[in-house]
């Protein structure tokens, strides 16, 4: 008997919507990021991208626990000499929900070309409106 290997000609993508309105966005970004590298499904290879689609919806709605909201920062380098910029991720998720989300997600994948490929499979909205409805995508829910 010969191990399996999937091949990303013959998958077939699946589409799933995760909630993040009241979860932790540890715990949200965690579940995306295992759909996006295909971790949940049976056909499991590592050097292959097979992962599925994701939608986070209610991304505004997304919890940090404890005091990250005070102490937890968001750090930008322009390349210049003293070109620092750091953002509280209070104002990052009063304004800017769906880039803190994708950054979490961001951080849990392989820091590679399969990384960045599973990337673009991730949708975030700040609200609970999406545009894919026509993909019928399944519901996934994260495990607390």
């Amino acid at each position: 008997m010969s191990t399996f290997m999937a091949k990303s000609e013959s998958l077939n993508r699946k589409w799933y919507i995760i909630d993040a309105a009241g979860k932790p966005l540890g715990k949200t970004a965690a579940a995306a990021a295992s759909i996006l590298r295909g971790k949940i499904n049976p056909e499991f290879t590592p050097h292959v991208d097979c992962g599925d689609f994701v939608i986070i919806i209610n991304a505004d709605k997304a919890v940090l626990t404890g005091r990250k909201l005070e102490q937890k920062y968001y750090y930008r380098h322009s390349g210049y000499i003293g070109g620092l910029k750091a953002v509280q991720y209070k104002e990052l998720m009063a304004k800017r929900p769906e880039f803190a989300v994708e950054l979490a997600v961001k951080g849990m994948l392989p820091h590679n070309s399969i990384g960045r490929k599973a990337l673009t499979r991730l949708k975030v909205y700040a609200g609970d409106a999406h545009k894919h409805a026509a993909q019928k995508p399944e519901v996934y829910e994260v495990k607390m």
